[in-house]
């Protein structure tokens, strides 16, 4: 009983520490995006649009943080995993789209540029540096995978916002307006960079690929190599959300084996697959000269 309140009282702490991080960098998204207004400044925009995208993953990671404990319902029997997916998808369309109306308002500003109010844009950056680097040493306490991520990212923001406070006190004694569009471009280059690698990764989970080929030609070959087993087909290797693997498979026997030898045998794949550490696993044993009832669909 007191192990389940211990669990309780982790879980809470991990759901308050991520909410409360989500609703810091919304607040601070929006008054950058008014700032960005005010100040006529292009690089406060570029950052509000990745603090934005920052604000999705913090906001789905708290969603599946409070749904993660739940018992899986019929309906949806593998849980909640897969939510981080549709939250990286829906993240990278905004990014992107963030990013392109970024680069519309500060291209044209490179052979035009427009001074931005100078003071406000140091105001803001002081108080982008210390808002996201106190909710870095918030999250800094968790020790969920969730929570470690998130802290990387909210660190890059603290590095952002450095970069607008290191342009906007160059600014202040150099009129060099051409610093802004440049910064902001900058940013937003290094966005849609790290978008564009992170929906190709989810797309190929979304399409259930096998997330490292190397391992599922390990697995594979750590099956066949057991004694007990001749062949292996319909082998599928797949992941949840990108950490939490499947793999299901059909391992046809060399020989016909007694119940307790089958129970010995499942013992000793447990064992050799232990390694992979795989979330969920479904083996189908074959006898010789059995026919495989998914013979139509069978790996020549």
């Amino acid at each position: 009983m007191r192990s389940h309140s211990h669990s309780h009282s982790h879980q809470h702490g991990t759901d308050d520490r991520i909410g409360w991080a989500f609703f810091l960098n919304v607040t601070f998204t929006i008054i950058e995006f008014i700032g960005g207004w005010l100040t006529n400044s292009t690089a406060i925009m570029a950052d509000a649009v990745h603090d934005l995208g920052d604000s999705l993953s913090i906001g789905f990671a708290w969603i599946l943080s409070r749904f993660s404990n739940k018992a899986a319902p019929d309906k949806y029997s593998y849980g909640y995993r897969r939510l981080t997916l549709f939250g990286a998808l829906v993240n990278g369309i905004v990014l992107v789209i963030g990013s392109i109306w970024v680069l519309f308002e500060a291209i044209p500003r490179l052979s035009n540029p427009e001074m931005p109010v100078v003071e406000g844009m140091l105001g803001l950056a002081i108080l982008g540096v210390a808002v996201n680097g106190y909710a870095v040493f918030k999250l800094k306490a968790g020790e969920t995978l969730n929570e470690k991520v998130l802290t990387w990212h909210l660190l890059e923001d603290v590095l952002g916002w450095v970069a607008v406070l290191i342009v906007s006190i160059v600014l202040l004694f150099v009129e060099l307006p051409i610093l802004d569009p440049l910064l902001s471009i900058g940013f937003t280059l290094f966005i849609l960079f790290n978008v564009f690698r992170n929906l190709k990764s989810t797309l190929v989970l979304f399409l259930q690929a096998a997330p490292d080929e190397e391992t599922q030609q390990n697995i594979k070959q750590t099956l066949i190599k057991l004694p007990e087993i001749n062949g292996v087909h319909h082998m599928h290797f797949w992941s949840l959300d990108g950490e939490s693997h499947v793999l299901t498979a059909h391992l046809e026997l060399s020989k016909n084996s007694s119940v307790n030898e089958l129970v010995a045998l499942k013992q000793t794949i447990a064992i050799e697959l232990s390694e992979y550490h795989l979330s969920h696993t479904t083996i189908e044993f074959e006898f010789p000269k059995e026919t495989c009832r998914d013979e139509h669909e069978k790996e020549t």
